[in-house]
């Protein structure tokens, strides 16, 4: 499954594999087929989205930004 609605080619399907909580912005290692993607989303967010280690997630990469959408 992809996300239809966003025009970013580079969708990598994959797992939360870690989740290290800032103050203000978190880190997030999404696990996919092709190794780990790495993204910095705020905290916020990551509350918004209710990610826990093992959610099912698409990294969106576009140029050096890298996107996270819940499952």
């Amino acid at each position: 499954m992809s996300i239809q609605a966003i025009n970013v080619r580079n969708q990598f399907r994959g797992k939360v594999k870690e989740i290290i909580r800032g103050d203000v912005v978190s880190e997030i290692d999404v696990e996919t087929p092709w190794g780990i993607v790495t993204s910095v989303i705020t905290t916020r967010s990551v509350d918004q989205l209710e990610l826990a280690l093992g959610s099912d997630v698409v990294a969106l990469v576009k140029s050096t930004e890298v996107s996270i959408a819940r499952l």
